[in-house]
């Protein structure tokens, strides 16, 4: 079963942070990634820009909306994804417990419905 880790966590910057808070979490998800990927279960990993790089698209009114930012004004915003293929939610829920932004931030866990690969829609018919 494919799940993404979605996570969620206030942004910080290295000036926020400090150097060597910055670099201990750049070796933690390094670590993180290559477990993932040394068992076997990762199917991708992405580290997002912050929000404030983001541009959030709508349609209203029949009109297409364009906004500046994240849609959502919070103290957490989502820093980054891993998609991981495993064989059930508690599996899912054992190496979200394992990601350092776990200590700092929420980790949503939730079930891949389709996915695109090979030039088609793959997973539960119906799910697209």
């Amino acid at each position: 079963m494919r799940y993404t880790l979605l996570l969620h966590y206030p942004e910080m910057s290295p000036d926020d942070i400090g150097p060597d808070a910055w670099a201990e979490g750049m070796r933690a998800f390094d670590e993180y990634a290559k477990a993932l990927d040394a068992a076997g279960v990762l199917v991708s990993a992405e580290v997002l820009q912050p929000s404030s790089a983001s541009t959030t698209v709508r349609h209203r009114d029949g009109q297409l909306l364009v906004q500046d930012g994240p849609f959502a004004d919070t103290k957490e915003q989502l820093g980054g994804t891993f998609v991981i293929e495993v064989p059930d939610l508690d599996a899912a829920l054992d190496w979200a417990g394992r990601a350092p932004s776990v200590e700092w931030g929420a980790v949503e866990v939730r079930p891949g419905a389709t996915h695109f690969a090979d030039g088609a829609w793959q997973g539960a018919p119906g799910a697209r």
